[in-house]
């Protein structure tokens, strides 16, 4: 079997691949309708996020037989037309679950101990101790929406903390030991922090919305280490300056490009409601890196060549 590397990945992806028998080929710089020229010899593609594998490209690729995205989503994915021509498709969520939870955490003890602000003032020569006064996870009740991969991942890392955990999912029976599964109704009654782990769909589309934040009976902590594009951000503002989201720890944006590498190709295309969050002392933020560390970039691929291999034997 053929096999197009579209991104660049850890070498074991390849390495592995080889030694199972497989050709493998890469391209990580021509564009689209130059890939789609070629593409019709291969069985195989291995991707990140360079470019929408749309009903255009699918067609184009006559022989394929699977796609393999080194990431969690497939939202880059035309998967009706995949589907359509019975091409597998794999992703590898379980590569950088952990990764994701742990930087969910970070994110949530950074602001509620002020650690950012505190360290910006002490280097600028302040010494404060009274205004960096914190707040403990201890006794709260954090809900999140989405319990799959990420959502399980996430509740593990909160034992220990004497944190009430509640989740959400349009799946029933998705709760464990770790996380009890309540309706939307008991998420707005009782939540203290909010974390959404839910992926890119129609129905996870702009979901934190000004309606959405106005059904919380108490003001809460949000953080969104999914995807941009479920948060309206010019609603969040609104509510951060309400006070009805008390901070905020944003490692997606909805500005973001399909690639996630760049936001804006200058600064003038800045959205107004993006440049008002950058002023927010309670908001936190990262670049699409949540699931990025060093062992998730070995798992993921890990978890990708277990995928195939465990059904396409060279």
């Amino acid at each position: 079997m053929k096999i197009l590397h579209l991104d660049n990945n850890h070498p074991l992806l390849k390495q592995q691949l080889q030694a199972a028998g497989f050709q493998n080929d890469e391209d990580y710089t021509s564009s689209k309708s130059d890939v789609e020229n070629k593409i019709a010899v291969y069985d195989g593609i291995v991707i990140r996020s360079r470019f929408k594998i749309d009903a255009q490209f699918l067609d184009a690729a006559k022989n394929l037989k699977f796609i393999a995205r080194v990431g969690a989503g497939l939202e880059s994915i035309d998967l009706d037309e995949a589907a359509k021509k019975n091409i597998q498709l794999f992703s590898a969520p379980e590569g950088n679950r952990n990764a994701v939870a742990e930087h969910t955490l970070g994110m949530i003890l950074s602001l509620f101990n002020k650690l950012n602000i505190a360290n910006s003032q002490i280097k600028q020569g302040q010494w404060l101790r009274e205004a960096n006064r914190g707040i403990e996870l201890d006794g709260l009740t954090v809900s999140l929406i989405g319990y799959g991969n990420m959502g399980k991942a996430f509740a593990k890392k909160l034992r220990g903390f004497n944190v009430e955990v509640l989740c959400y999912d349009i799946k029933s029976d998705v709760d464990d030991s770790n996380a009890e599964q309540v309706d939307l109704d008991e998420v707005f009654e009782k939540t203290d922090v909010l974390s959404i782990h839910t992926p890119w769909t129609p129905l996870t589309n702009q979901m934190i919305n000004a309606h959405f934040i106005s059904k919380f009976k108490k003001s809460f902590w949000f953080f969104n280490t999914a995807r941009g594009k479920s948060v309206i951000t010019k609603d969040l503002v609104a509510a951060l300056k309400s006070g009805k989201v008390l901070g905020a720890g944003l490692d997606v944006l909805e500005y973001e490009k399909l690639s996630f590498e760049k936001l804006f190709a200058d600064s003038n295309q800045m959205p107004a409601a993006f440049k008002e969050l950058l002023e927010f002392d309670n908001v936190l933020l990262s670049p699409h890196v949540a699931g990025w560390t060093v062992q998730s970039k070995e798992k993921l691929a890990q978890t990708i060549v277990d995928k195939i291999l465990s059904i396409y034997h060279s």
